[in-house]
């Protein structure tokens, strides 16, 4: 398992791009399925930088590993902000406009939608969402 510790700042967007690319570069990920994984990123990252801390920097780990059979890579997010379960949010109406449907929540259902499996865990002070998604 690789490890990144960074400071919750959009600055350290491209840092974890690059973290994961070496990883997904590593086992001839698809090009769709990097960026499937990358909208999951976008997703993850901006919530915690944005919601986690309330608008101020703190702590955030992403963990990167693989498993062989089947082939598939594992993308955890740890931050110590307030408690948050994205796999409790209200899904979407999708049949609304997009004038008429609320703001928030439409990332947490294409994150959901696109990857194979999410855990959230709070533990030890800290929210753990693992991503992961079979190549």
């Amino acid at each position: 398992m690789k490890k990144l510790e960074i400071e919750s700042t959009i600055d350290n967007y491209s840092t974890i791009i690059k973290f994961i690319n070496s990883e997904l570069d590593a086992l001839c990920c698809s090009d769709l399925t990097r960026s499937q994984i990358k909208l999951a990123i976008d997703e993850i990252y901006g919530n915690i930088c944005f919601y986690a801390y309330d608008s101020e920097v703190g702590p955030v780990t992403v963990c990167v590993e693989s498993e062989k059979e089947p082939p598939a890579i594992i993308i955890t997010f740890k931050d110590k902000g307030k408690p948050f379960n994205p796999l409790e949010a209200e899904e979407p109406d999708l049949e609304l406009s997009g004038e008429d449907r609320p703001i928030g929540g439409l990332g947490v259902f294409l994150v959901q939608s696109t990857m194979d499996d999410l855990i959230y865990e709070y533990k030890d002070e800290q929210n753990i969402l693992t991503l992961k998604k079979i190549l």
